[in-house]
């Protein structure tokens, strides 16, 4: 018997081909029965291809027409809404049970301002749109967080430059966001320079505040002057929380940063995608627990600190210097422990330290603490007899009787109706939203 050549064994390995199986049956000689029997080998083995994916990204490619179905005029309408429903439901369904969070927030926020900034891959450009995102998401951060304050760091030219410093009023933050010329990229990014930069501006923080920096990164290097790992320990011992935002592609060293500091990370896709994992960042993060002294592990210490409620001057009254910036203005805020004039709250005062903020600031910081329960969705009309209402309870917007093609399952209501389980009012989708988002109180139970 003759012994197989090289060809004979890539044909035991693989036999989709057609040219291999027709080689097969004329080397062996097997004739028309074994020629239907590989053939049949082919068809399964073909079948169990197709069922399993090679890559975990082709999963996303898959049928991705049968996500949008027409509904029974032949419209796309109803299949938009119910895409624009899913992506405001999908936050609001996170556990409501009141977790510890830190609501008095310091965050450094750490801009890429390298030429890696100027590819076009997102429109206009990396910097334009890391510009305009940047300001939306710090409007939308102090109104989350009245309480916090913000600096920003720019890195370009292999150093770590100070845009901003640290500021409670988002006007000081937005105005040096604005001056594009000022931030023009330009040179390399460095890491460890930034983070160092910014971890000495937040050195003086009393320990019931947070620490976090947010890095903005569009780069895939970094010219650092020395260990960027001893800065990594250095935050850490500090408990300085780093998030990344990466535009490009993940990197080891920015994935270290985020995980031993207990951040976020995250690679942005597209524009949309960009936004999206920003703004996960403006809730304030869970406070890591810390045993008290002499007690269990599991009980969290809860510390006293001391507060100071200044005292606001009309525009009416006689000009003086303020502590802050020893500029002659009429309008101003009090100290109550030193009387010093301060210009915007909340701050620290520059004379005695007190912390000085004001009673509305720190009754809206508290929705973090006590976060509204999610709605319920509302998947029959008839409940116990009873007639459904016909009109949200807090728009009287008339309710739609044609049921959607959304599903249940996924906390989406086929009628658009979602219910308080406290006060068993119906809501429609865009009060539910501004519910959770913007008032944090249920209007029918107050709660």
């Amino acid at each position: 018997m003759a012994p197989k050549n090289r060809d004979d064994n890539f044909m035991d390995v693989d036999s989709d081909s057609d040219i291999s199986l027709l080689g097969d049956i004329d080397h062996r000689g097997k004739g028309k029965a074994k020629g239907k029997a590989t053939d049949k080998r082919k068809k399964e083995k073909g079948k169990a291809k197709a069922k399993e994916q090679a890559y975990t990204w082709e999963a996303s490619y898959t049928r991705s027409w049968d996500t949008v179905q027409e509904d029974e005029a032949g419209s796309l309408q109803g299949a938009v809404e119910d895409l624009m429903a899913r992506g405001r439901r999908r936050r609001l369904l996170a556990p409501a049970a009141a977790i510890r969070r830190t609501i008095i927030r310091h965050l450094v926020l750490l801009l890429d301002l390298s030429a890696a900034m100027m590819d076009r891959d997102m429109r206009p450009t990396r910097f334009d749109l890391m510009l305009q995102y940047a300001r939306e998401f710090v409007v939308e951060w102090f109104d989350q967080n009245p309480l916090g304050q913000i600096g920003v760091v720019g890195m370009r030219a292999g150093i770590g430059e100070r845009i901003g410093e640290m500021s409670g009023n988002p006007q000081d933050v937005l105005k040096c966001l604005s001056d594009r010329t000022r931030l023009e990229p330009t040179g390399e990014p460095s890491l460890q320079n930034a983070i160092e930069m910014a971890r000495s501006s937040m050195s003086h923080l009393p320990t019931h505040s947070s620490r976090e920096i947010l890095i903005i990164f569009g780069s895939l290097t970094t010219c650092d002057p020395g260990n960027i790992h001893d800065t990594l320990d250095a935050c850490v011992k500090n408990k300085i929380r780093i998030s990344v935002v990466a535009l490009a592609a993940e990197m080891k060293i920015t994935r270290d940063l985020c995980d031993k500091t207990g951040g976020q990370f995250g690679v942005a896709m597209n524009e949309g995608h960009f936004k999206d994992i920003l703004f996960e960042l403006v809730p304030p993060p869970a406070q890591r627990a810390v045993a008290r002294a002499g007690g269990p592990g599991t009980n969290p210490a809860a510390d006293l600190m001391m507060m100071g409620f200044p005292t606001r001057l009309p525009d009416s009254s006689p000009p003086s210097l303020c502590a802050c910036h020893s500029d002659m203005k009429s309008e101003g805020f009090l100290c109550p422990r030193c009387m010093a004039k301060v210009c915007d709250v909340p701050t620290d005062c520059d004379i005695c330290g007190l912390m000085i903020v004001s009673s509305p600031h720190l009754a809206r910081s508290y929705h973090h603490l006590f976060p509204v329960k999610p709605y319920e969705a509302v998947t029959e009309l008839r409940e116990g007899g009873s007639e459904p209402v016909a009109a949200c309870h807090a728009c009287a917007r008339i309710f739609s009787t044609s049921a959607s093609t959304a599903a249940a399952s996924e906390g989406i209501s086929p009628w658009g109706r979602y219910r308080c389980p406290d006060c068993r009012n119906d809501f429609c989708t865009e009060c539910d939203v501004f519910v959770h988002d913007v008032i944090h109180c249920c209007p029918g139970c107050g709660k």
